[in-house]
């Protein structure tokens, strides 16, 4: 089990931006990350499990749905406390913000804002408490950045529908209780539905042999005609808007969750540069080590700004997807340089599980494609400016 060292660097002083509430919820979920996730995680990913007995606490600390309302089962937090919770957990590991992200962004998010008062009152109050958990089905083996062309498909059949189709990538797959899944109609429009485990020809095979996201469950969704009551879809939604609003709120969050992983490969790389002596002084005292250093706390910096900016427009209602694409692709890659020039800094004993460094940067090479590939989210800020679409 390792010490969890961690201290937090706030070189603009931002947390004057951050209310008292904010500041004390983000110390909660740090606290619960020092003593819950660091001292055990590099066991579970050097093992390529899930701890499954984290699912307790981090629905304790608010982390499923914090921004639902109240009467739901969330927190009713505001968008830029969702931000810092992210930041706090993936700061401990991507996999387990992920299994977070999965569950507020992509399950509880779509039955708030698409679902029935029904659906609603069945699912959210359990998905906050962490008494279901859940995951999304979009991506399909054939069809990833182009979604439209999903052959996922669901036929009227009276009282029912019948659901075909496969899911591939899927975060919580192999444990979770539902999953929210989308699927063309008869009329090629896309829809929302609720799948339940259990419901036959529903199965959920684990994805396994990854060098990324090692602690967090992978798996497949396949349906192979899995009977889905007609209450289990969402009745308001159709098309891609839909899929697309719950990755808006995903990518958002990630813009936050990666600042806590860079946040965490500095603050290493600044403490070993401090106790590793060569040629007679610390490494702390070369320039080239400075300059590494400096660069890295330059840029977790104009990331914690352009997070916290993009959190105040979500508030206010006023984000566009373009804004939270911009966000979620310039921190996630600089997270990933950041991890890089910290296991320089840390030299061979940055590859070890001693140091959380390898560990991130394994990570966030799926996070860098996951919820928008980089050169996804780079063409999508492009179509904004331009008014072109690249895409056709």
């Amino acid at each position: 089990m390792s010490l969890d060292r961690f201290q937090s660097h706030d070189y603009l002083l931002l947390d004057d931006l951050l209310t008292d509430e904010q500041k004390l919820i983000r110390q909660t979920v740090r606290d619960w990350v020092k003593k819950e996730v660091s001292p055990i995680i590099e066991n579970y990913a050097q093992r390529a499990e899930f701890p499954a007995h984290l699912i307790k606490g981090l629905a304790e600390i608010g982390a499923f749905g914090p921004y639902i309302p109240v009467e739901y089962g969330g927190m009713g937090f505001d968008q830029i406390t969702y931000g810092l919770i992210m930041q706090e957990i993936e700061r401990g590991d991507s996999g387990i913000r992920s299994t977070a992200s999965v569950q507020s962004s992509l399950v509880m998010y779509p039955i708030y804002q698409y679902g029935s008062e029904e659906q609603k009152q069945k699912y959210l109050p359990r998905l906050a408490k962490g008494e279901l958990m859940g995951c999304f089905g979009l991506t399909e083996p054939d069809s990833g950045s182009d979604p439209g062309s999903m052959v996922t498909n669901i036929k009227d059949k009276g009282d029912y529908y019948l659901l075909n189709g496969a899911k591939m990538w899927i975060s919580n797959a192999p444990f979770a209780d539902i999953a929210v899944v989308w699927a063309k109609d008869e009329n090629g429009k896309i829809r929302g539905l609720i799948a339940e485990r259990g419901m036959e020809g529903f199965t959920t095979p684990e994805t396994h042999d990854k060098w990324s996201l090692r602690a967090s469950a992978t798996g497949e969704l396949v349906f192979d005609n899995v009977r889905i009551p007609k209450e289990n879809i969402f009745p308001n939604i159709e098309g891609l808007k839909g899929p697309l609003g719950c990755l808006n709120s995903a990518r958002y969050g990630i813009a936050w969750g990666v600042i806590g992983a860079a946040m965490d490969c500095y603050d290493s790389a600044l403490r070993y540069s401090k106790e590793r002596h060569q040629f007679g002084k610390p490494l702390a005292g070369f320039q080239l080590q400075q300059k590494k250093l400096a660069e890295m706390l330059t840029e977790i910096t104009k990331a914690q700004l352009l997070a916290w900016r993009v959190g105040v427009l979500r508030n206010e209602g006023r984000a566009t997807p373009a804004q939270i694409s911009m966000a979620k692709r310039n921190n996630v890659a600089m997270a990933l340089e950041v991890a890089r020039e910290a296991r320089q800094v840390h030299g061979a004993m940055g590859i070890t599980g001693e140091y959380p460094i390898m560990r991130h940067m394994m990570n966030l090479e799926s996070v860098i494609t996951y919820e928008g590939t980089h050169d996804i989210h780079l063409l999508i800020t492009g179509m904004d400016v331009t008014g072109e679409n690249a895409f056709k």
